[in-house]
């Protein structure tokens, strides 16, 4: 087996401990879910939006930024960012007293680009993703360490963290659904479920606007998008990259895709079911389960996270006129 084994994740937890939060779970087992999940045995719900900086990816970018040698430390960190990972950066820039410089497109919602500032993290926005990505290369070049948003065995790490702490958690969870912007959450949730129980699913999510890992999966190797095109700007990532595809070639069962319509109608329900402001990412496994994966999971023990919500108010009212 590849990736990290379990005495690594477990190190990197002890790592972590006090640092970030450990994440409560929820059992959707009230009577106001009655009539909309499917016929599973039980669903169960990791609500990781309410980590460090708002979202899972806290974990790996503090591993990364507290990783650092000295000289790395008063060089900086530079990381491209449209979403949780730009403010995970700045938050675990400022935990550990390094520079921060945040690479961000302009149509960025305007409070994730205040949240990095208020974190003390530089921002510097770009035309679109593609030319962020260039800044941070550049900036990179020039000698700041590069925090990459998923591809980096601390990023796989953190987000093996995550799994073990979910698995530990939940004992009875035979099958995990896991959203992929990337394949950062992915690769290392899925690496620590299978080293501690071999025999459960592990299940991934893309938008169809943004199928880097399914298309992937289905050539055999790391695919690069024409276009994204998907509301989810957290799982907008063009591309799979080796390290992460490999992990998820070797541990995910399968991956099944979602409409952004179906992202929105999974935000809803969050919302008048538990008054929780999803971002489209963050519902995305609740999508699923409603949605593809529906008629799959009778009798199955079902684990959802919720990954993530840095949304502002105004973009989430603007996202859902469209329903």
């Amino acid at each position: 087996m590849t990736g990290p084994d379990l005495a690594a994740i477990r190190a990197a937890a002890d790592a972590l401990r006090g640092a970030v939060i450990e994440i409560p779970i929820l059992p959707l087992a009230s009577t106001r879910w009655d009539g909309v999940l499917p016929d599973c045995a039980s669903v169960t719900l990791k609500l990781e939006l309410f980590q460090q900086a708002g979202s899972f990816k806290a974990r790996g970018a503090y591993l990364g930024v507290t990783g650092l040698d000295a000289a790395q430390r008063a060089a900086g960190v530079v990381a491209a960012s449209g979403g949780n990972h730009a403010l995970a950066v700045a938050w675990a820039a400022q935990a550990a007293g390094v520079d921060a410089l945040i690479c961000m497109p302009r149509a960025v919602d305007p409070a994730r680009n205040a949240g990095c500032e208020a974190l003390g993290a530089q921002v510097a926005l770009y035309d679109d993703m593609v030319a962020a990505f260039a800044a941070m290369n550049d900036a990179a070049a020039k000698g700041r360490t590069l925090m990459h948003p998923f591809e980096a065995p601390h990023m796989t790490l953190g987000a093996a963290t995550c799994g073990l702490e979910y698995a530990l958690q939940a004992p009875d969870i035979n099958t995990f659904i896991v959203p992929i912007g990337g394949g950062g959450l992915i690769s290392g949730m899925a690496c620590a479920i299978k080293r501690l129980r071999p025999d459960a699913q592990v299940i991934g999510v893309e938008p169809f606007g943004a199928d880097s890992m399914f298309q992937s999966l289905q050539q055999g190797v790391p695919v690069t998008l024409e276009r994204v095109a998907t509301i989810a700007d957290s799982l907008g990532s063009p591309l799979a990259m080796p390290y992460s595809f490999g992990l998820a070639q070797e541990y995910v069962d399968r991956i099944v895709r979602i409409e952004d319509a179906e992202m929105l109608r999974a935000m809803e329900i969050y919302q008048s079911t538990l008054r929780i402001t999803a971002e489209p990412a963050c519902a995305a496994s609740l999508a699923a389960i409603l949605g593809p994966l529906r008629a799959d999971l009778e009798g199955r023990h079902v684990g959802i996270i919720a990954c993530g919500s840095n949304i502002s108010l105004h973009r989430y009212a603007e996202l859902m006129r469209a329903l």
